[in-house]
């Protein structure tokens, strides 16, 4: 997942003000994913379970991460799109729908995890994790598909 951020980020980074916050909060959950799950360069050979403060902030960063998607970045580039007149075709409509599909799938993990204490026990957490992390990258392939889509509508507003 790092490598490939590292390509949108060197393929979409500076394009807009918008795209750059975006990349920027996606390149904090992903580092904070690779440490809780132990992943490189993060990797640790001791692998134990991840602390309760630790699971509660990924819980939270990732809920925080969604929540700006879903509102300050897409009012954002509604902002943007109503200053130059761009209207959001079909193809942005349907990415768009896709990307809230992972929403309550990774809002459950945050929900199973927020509230733990030291004493509870985590039997599903590493199949748990391991099936975030195939969400946050389908969800990240979604993203990118729809930053392309709209750094190309910022880039060339109508009638410009």
């Amino acid at each position: 997942m790092l490598s490939k951020f590292e390509q949108v980020q060197k393929q979409w980074g500076g394009t807009s003000d918008v795209i750059d916050h975006w990349l920027m909060s996606r390149q904090q959950l992903l580092i904070d994913y690779c440490k809780l799950a132990g992943l490189p360069p993060f990797k640790s050979n001791d692998r134990q379970l991840p602390t309760t403060s630790q699971l509660q902030l990924f819980s939270q960063q990732l809920v925080d991460y969604i929540s700006e998607g879903h509102f300050k970045i897409y009012d954002m580039v509604m902002e943007r799109w109503n200053a130059t007149g761009y209207s959001p075709t079909e193809d942005i409509s349907q990415l768009y729908m896709q990307i809230t599909q992972t929403t309550d799938p990774l809002l459950n993990f945050t929900e199973k995890y927020t509230e733990i204490t030291a004493d509870d026990e985590l039997p599903d957490f590493d199949s748990d994790l391991s099936g975030i992390g195939e969400l946050i990258e389908i969800r990240f392939a979604l993203e990118d598909r729809l930053i392309a889509l709209i750094s190309e509508s910022l880039a060339c507003p109508p009638g410009a």
